[in-house]
C-alpha cells in the first residue's frame, strides 16, 4: 500500500534568514529614499540661480510654438518632417505638454529639466547595483553635481539630452536585468525605452554598442545571444543616427567651407575633442557656454599629440586586456559614447565651435562611475575618510555649478560672461547685438558689439548682414550699404540681400545703382513681394504706368502688404482716371489696419475730388480727425466737406479748432474768415 505523504504543517513566520534580510532590506530602502530627497534637494539649490530666467538661445525654436500648440500640431511634431527644428517627437511631443501646463514660463521647463537630471543620476545607483560595481551613490552624486553638466541642465533647448538620457540609462538598467532573467516582458520594455531615448536625441544610439562593451568587461566574453538580442537596437540606432545626419545636412545647414575637413585633419579633431572633453571633466576650470573654434592644420605638429595620445591609452587598454579588462572597456565607452560629438559627422553648431559643454553629458557617465568606483575600492577599509572625501568633492563641484548656472540667468549675462572668458566668440558678440538691437535706447551699444562681431569674424556674411540691419535702424545709410557690400561679396545669392541693398541705396539718394539691385532680386525670386514694391517706388516718378503695375504685383502677392496698398494709392491720386482705384486701395488698408490715419485722411481728400462723394468723404475725415484730433489738416479738409454738405455750424466748429492748434496756418483762418464774414 502506498504511503501517504506527510500532511504539511502551515508555514509560519519564523526568524532567521528571511526576517533577517527583510530587516536589512528596509534600512537600506530608507537610506536609499533619503539620499534621493537630499540629493534633489542639492540640484536644485545648486541650480536656483538659473531657475527664474529668462529664454536663452535657441531656446524659442524648442518651446512649442503657436502653430504647434494645438492638437493638430502635436501631430505635426510627429509627421510633419520640418515641423520642428530636429526630428525629436518624443521631446517636442514633452514640451507640447509642458507647455499646456504652464505656457511660458521657464521655471516649470527649469524643474522639469533637473528632474530628468536627478532621474539619470539614480540610474546610475541602479547600473552599479547591478553590475556588481561599488560608490554606485557617490558617482550618482558626482554626475548630478559636475559642472559640465550645467549646460545640459540650466538650458531649456538641452532638455534633448536630460530627457534622452534618462530613457536611455532606463533601457539599460531593464537590459542588465534582462541579461540576468531572460525575459522577454522585460526586454520589451528595456526596447521601448531606448526607443524613447531615440526620439528624444539620436546620440542615444551609442546605447547598444556601450552595453556590449560593458557585458565583455563584466563576463570576459560575448556570446551569440548578446549579439542576437541587441541587434535590433544597433539597427535602430544606425537608422535614426543617419536619419539625423540627413536632417541636419538638409534643414539646418550643416554644409560648406566649415565642414570641409580632409581625412587627416578629421582624425586630428577627434583626438583634440576626446582630450579636451577629458581634461575639462577631470579639471572643470573656466567652463563657458562657447569655446574658441579651433584652427585643424596638419601642418602643426603638436596636434598630432592629442589622436597619438588616445591610441596610446587604447593600446595600453588593449594590450594589458588578459590582466585587465577596465582601462580598454572604459576607453572604448567614453571615445563610443563621444563618436556623434567627435566631426566625423557634421552637426550645425561645429560654426561656433567644435567643442560644447553639452555634447558630452552622456559620455561624462562613462569615466564618472569607474572613479567613484575605484575611490570607494580605494577606501573600502576607511569608510570615515571615504565619506570626508567624496562630500568634499560633492560640495566643490557644487559650488562651481551654483557659479556656472548663475550664466544661464538671462541671455546678457549669458554672453558677457562668454566673452569675458572667450573674448573670440563672435557668437556672443553677434547674438548679444541683436538683443541690444531691440531694447529701446541701446542701439549704439548694439552697433558695438556687431562691429566687434565683423571684426573677429570678417567673411561671415551674416556678421555684416546684422551690421547693416542695425547700421539701417540707425539712420547710418551709408554705412549700412558698405556692410551690405561686404554680405554680396560673401553671398551674393540671396534676393533678401539685393532687397536690402536696394533700399539702403535708395535711402542714401543713389536711385539707379537701387535699381540694379532691385531688379537683381527680382531675377533671384520673383515672388518677393517687398521687392516688387520697391521697384513701384523706384519707378512712380519716372514711369509711373509699370510703378502701378510692379505696386499691384506686390499686393497680388502679398494681399496684406499695408505700404504696397498706400504707395499704390497714393500714385493713383496723380491721375483723375485712377482716382476711383485709390478710392479702393485706401479703403482696403483701412480694412487691414482700421486705426491709419494716414488711409482715413487720404481717402477723404481723394473723395473730395470725386462728385457726389461728399458723404463718404465725410465719414472718412471724421474717422481721421478721431484718430489724431491734433491735426490741423483734418480738421480743415472736414470742414470743407461739412460746408459742402450744408453744415455750416459744423465746418465752423472744426476750422475754429483747426485755427487753435495752428493759428499761423493760413487755409482754415482764411476758410474760417469767409465763413463768419470777418476780414
Amino acid at each position: 500500500m502506498p504511503r501517504r505523504a506527510p500532511r504539511r504543517s502551515p508555514p509560519t513566520f519564523r526568524p532567521g534568514h528571511g526576517q533577517t534580510a527583510f530587516a536589512a532590506a528596509r534600512p537600506t530602502a530608507m537610506r536609499d529614499a533619503g539620499l534621493a530627497v537630499a540629493l534633489l534637494v542639492s540640484l536644485l539649490v545648486v541650480y536656483a540661480p538659473s531657475l527664474h530666467g529668462t529664454l536663452l538661445w535657441d531656446d524659442a525654436a524648442h518651446v512649442t510654438r503657436p502653430e504647434l500648440q494645438s492638437i493638430s500640431g502635436l501631430w505635426r511634431i510627429w509627421f510633419d518632417l520640418g515641423a520642428t527644428q530636429q526630428y525629436y517627437p518624443l521631446l517636442h511631443s514633452a514640451f507640447w505638454i509642458e507647455h499646456r501646463l504652464w505656457g511660458d514660463d521657464v521655471l516649470g521647463y527649469h524643474l522639469i529639466n533637473v528632474a530628468w537630471h536627478w532621474g539619470a543620476a539614480l540610474c546610475l545607483v541602479a547600473i552599479a547595483r547591478s553590475l556588481d560595481v561599488r560608490g554606485g551613490w557617490l558617482s550618482a552624486w558626482l554626475f548630478a553635481l559636475h559642472p559640465v553638466n550645467v549646460e545640459s541642465v540650466a538650458w531649456i533647448t538641452e532638455q534633448k539630452n536630460t530627457l534622452s538620457l534618462v530613457c536611455g540609462l532606463s533601457a539599460a538598467v531593464a537590459y542588465l536585468r534582462y541579461d540576468l532573467t531572460r525575459r522577454r516582458r522585460i526586454y520589451a520594455v528595456a526596447t521601448l525605452l531606448f526607443g524613447c531615448a531615440l526620439l528624444s536625441k539620436t546620440t542615444a544610439a551609442t546605447v547598444p554598442a556601450a552595453l556590449l562593451v560593458i557585458l565583455w568587461w563584466k563576463r570576459g566574453r560575448l556570446d551569440s545571444h548578446d549579439m542576437r538580442s541587441l541587434a535590433l537596437w544597433l539597427a535602430l540606432g544606425l537608422v535614426a543616427g543617419t536619419f539625423t545626419a540627413w536632417v541636419e545636412h538638409r534643414y539646418i545647414g550643416a554644409t560648406g567651407d566649415a565642414f570641409s575637413l580632409s581625412a587627416l585633419q578629421h582624425v586630428l579633431l577627434a583626438g583634440r575633442i576626446v582630450c579636451f572633453y577629458a581634461s575639462t571633466l577631470a579639471w572643470p576650470a573656466q567652463l563657458t557656454f562657447n569655446y574658441p573654434r579651433w584652427d585643424v592644420d596638419s601642418g602643426v605638429w603638436w596636434q598630432y599629440l592629442f589622436p597619438l595620445a588616445v591610441a596610446v591609452v587604447v593600446g595600453i587598454g588593449w594590450r594589458i586586456r588578459t590582466t585587465t579588462r577596465t582601462p580598454l572597456a572604459l576607453s572604448l565607452l567614453f571615445i563610443g559614447t563621444l563618436v556623434p560629438a567627435l566631426g566625423f559627422l557634421n552637426v550645425y553648431p561645429f560654426v561656433y565651435s567644435y567643442v560644447a559643454d553639452h555634447f558630452q553629458y552622456t559620455a561624462s557617465v562613462m569615466l564618472i562611475v569607474p572613479f567613484a568606483a575605484w575611490l570607494v575600492s580605494a577606501l573600502k577599509h576607511r569608510r570615515p575618510v571615504a565619506s570626508i572625501v567624496g562630500g568634499c568633492l560633492a560640495l566643490t563641484l557644487g559650488a562651481i555649478t551654483f557659479r556656472q548656472s548663475a550664466d544661464y540667468a538671462n541671455v546678457d549675462t549669458l554672453y558677457r560672461t562668454t566673452i569675458a572668458r572667450n573674448p573670440a566668440s563672435w557668437m556672443s558678440y553677434e547674438n548679444l547685438g541683436v538683443l541690444l538691437a531691440q531694447a529701446p535706447g541701446r542701439l549704439p551699444d548694439a552697433i558695438d558689439m556687431l562691429r566687434a562681431a565683423v571684426r573677429i569674424a570678417p567673411n561671415r556674411a551674416n556678421s555684416h548682414r546684422n551690421l547693416a540691419i542695425a547700421l539701417s535702424q540707425a539712420g547710418d545709410w551709408r554705412g549700412a550699404v558698405e556692410e551690405y557690400q561686404q554680405v554680396l561679396a560673401l553671398d551674393g545669392h540671396a534676393a533678401q540681400d539685393h532687397l536690402n541693398m536696394a533700399q539702403a541705396l535708395l535711402a542714401s539718394n543713389a536711385r539707379e545703382r537701387a535699381v540694379v539691385h532691385a531688379r537683381t532680386a527680382l531675377q533671384l525670386d520673383p515672388t518677393l513681394s517687398d521687392a516688387h514694391a520697391l521697384m513701384g517706388r523706384l519707378l512712380e516718378s519716372t514711369e509711373p504706368t509699370a510703378a502701378v503695375d510692379a505696386f499691384r504685383t506686390a499686393i497680388r502677392l502679398e494681399p496684406d502688404n499695408i505700404d504696397a496698398h498706400l504707395r499704390l494709392a497714393t500714385l493713383l491720386t496723380t491721375r483723375a482716371e485712377w482716382r476711383a482705384d485709390a478710392v479702393g486701395e485706401y479703403r482696403a488698408v483701412l480694412a487691414l489696419r482700421p486705426d491709419s490715419f494716414e488711409a482715413a485722411y487720404n481717402l477723404g481728400t481723394v473723395l473730395l475730388d470725386i462728385p457726389g462723394s461728399t458723404s463718404a468723404a465725410i465719414g472718412a475725415l471724421t474717422k481721421a480727425v478721431s484718430l489724431r484730433p491734433d491735426d490741423p489738416r483734418a480738421r480743415t479738409n472736414l470742414a470743407i466737406a461739412l460746408q459742402e454738405a450744408g453744415d455750416r455750424q459744423g465746418a465752423i466748429a472744426q476750422l475754429e479748432s483747426a485755427v487753435r492748434l495752428a493759428p499761423d496756418l493760413f487755409e482754415p483762418r482764411s476758410l474760417l474768415a469767409q465763413l463768419v464774414g470777418r476780414p
